[in-house]
C-alpha cells in the first residue's frame, strides 16, 4: 500500500528526530516549521518537553514583508538564536523536520549559525 505525501512526510520527519536523538548528548533541539506562507524555528528541550524559545515570520508587524522567501528565514533564524542565546543556550541540534536543507530552511541555519549558534 502506498503512503500518502503527508505520511511520508510524517515518516521522513521522525526519522529525522531519531537520529538526532542519538547525537544530541543532552542539548536543545532547533526544530524548523515551513508552511506555503511562513516560516517558524524551536529551541526545544526534549528532556524537560519545553520550548526555550521561539520566533516566527509573522513577528515583526510589518503587512508588506513576505514571510516565504529566504529573507524572512534568515530573519527568524538570527531572532531565535539572539533569544535562545539571552536564554543561555550557545549549542544545539537542527531539526530540519524532513525538509531539504535547501532554500529557507538553509538561510535560517546559516542565520541561526552567524547569530551565535553552534551546530
Amino acid at each position: 500500500m502506498a503512503l500518502s505525501s503527508r505520511d511520508s512526510s510524517v515518516k521522513r520527519a521522525q526519522r529525522v528526530r531519531t537520529r538526532l536523538r542519538k547525537l544530541a548528548n543532552g542539548r536543545p533541539r532547533l526544530s524548523v516549521f515551513r508552511s506555503s506562507k511562513n516560516i517558524y524555528a524551536q529551541v526545544i528541550d526534549d528532556e524537560r518537553g519545553v520550548t526555550l524559545a521561539a520566533a516566527s515570520s509573522l513577528e515583526g508587524g510589518e503587512k508588506k514583508t513576505k514571510g516565504a522567501d529566504k529573507d524572512a528565514a534568515a530573519r527568524v533564524g538570527a531572532l531565535v538564536a539572539q533569544r535562545a542565546i539571552e536564554k543561555g543556550v550557545k549549542d544545539v541540534v537542527f531539526d530540519r523536520g524532513g525538509y531539504l536543507y535547501h532554500g529557507r530552511v538553509k538561510a535560517l541555519a546559516d542565520a541561526a549559525r552567524e547569530a551565535g549558534l553552534n551546530f
